[in-house]
């Protein structure tokens, strides 16, 4: 058999096994720890998410994720790296109910990338330039393998407290070995200027209801301004300002689904003083204003799951 059927097979048989593990639509936590599945029967509207560090590998389908102005489309030939929380848009291109997008996205832990990192040998390279938040990467055999062995797992669920780990580790280092080796040494080390980004995105959630300054959150990533703005913009691909409104949206989104609140009072509650530039600025983000949003949603139970 040549190397590019054995890896058809391989991808085969993972789809089988989320496929098998999953009879519905939406994002599955799994009893392996931050393990999650994802499955959809039908390409999907853009979905707005705050997304987690992680790392995903599709099994069958195709999806796009865009932040800021970057669009990125990955299928089974590659695996998309999330290094920093960002809003993201994303969107199933390709699925149907015979033949469904199948996912699987194992959460970054920065403890366990840091203690492999020191028993691979990797050098530190603080001073390094950050990267983008998301990337995207040929997916190669061995990292495929690993991937396949890891959700075999949930067919024996005895093994998976002392088999997991040992494969986990192993994933985090075939993506140490590849070219994520950048996004990984800047998720674990505390003073990259990834981190330091990462810290005024704490902050920025923390505090999203409130004005702010970007003096103020630079302070946060103790970095001076100008440079803060720089770097945060080149991980996040949008300013402060930008990801403070995203975030803001996003809630009000939420509060209007899962509360029933109207535009006003969601648009308060979230730090907005006009309500007419909240329904703009909604609008403009999600494409329609919050109420036809909101029900257009709520008459598609599918596409609640997957936000």
């Amino acid at each position: 058999m040549t190397e590019t059927r054995q890896s058809s097979a391989v991808v085969h048989e993972l789809a089988t096994l989320i496929d098998g593990s999953v009879s519905e639509d939406g994002v599955h936590p799994t009893a392996i720890p931050r393990v999650s599945l994802i499955r959809s029967s039908q390409p999907t509207e853009p979905l707005h998410v705050v997304h987690q560090p992680a790392v995903c590998f599709v099994a069958q389908g195709r999806k796009q994720v865009m932040v800021g102005d970057a669009i990125h489309v990955y299928d089974a030939a590659k695996y998309l790296v999330v290094s920093v929380e960002v809003p993201i848009v994303g969107q199933i291109l390709e699925a149907r109910p015979s033949r469904p997008y199948l996912c699987l996205r194992l959460d970054l832990d920065p403890v366990a990338i840091g203690a492999l990192m020191l028993d691979a040998g990797v050098a530190p390279a603080r001073d390094s330039a950050p990267v983008s938040a998301l990337s995207l990467s040929p997916l190669s055999a061995e990292l495929l393998d690993a991937v396949v062995r890891l959700i075999r797992l949930l067919g024996v669920p005895q093994e998976i407290p002392i088999m997991a780990p040992l494969i986990e580790r192993e994933i985090l280092y075939r993506l140490l070995l590849g070219d994520q080796i950048s996004h990984l040494r800047q998720i674990a080390l505390t003073e990259s200027r990834m981190q330091q980004v990462s810290r005024a995105i704490s902050w920025i959630k923390e505090n999203f209801r409130e004005p702010f300054s970007v003096d103020a959150v630079a302070g946060e990533a103790r970095m001076s301004p100008s440079a803060f703005h720089q770097h945060f913009k080149a991980v996040t691909s949008m300013s402060p300002l930008q990801y403070q409104k995203q975030l803001r949206l996003q809630e009000a989104r939420r509060l209007i689904l899962t509360q029933t609140l109207d535009a006003a009072a969601s648009g308060h509650a979230v730090g907005y003083d006009s309500p007419s530039q909240f329904s703009r600025e909604y609008k403009r983000l999600f494409g329609a204003p919050p109420a036809r949003d909101a029900a257009k949603l709520r008459s598609s139970p599918r596409w609640m799951q997957m936000l």
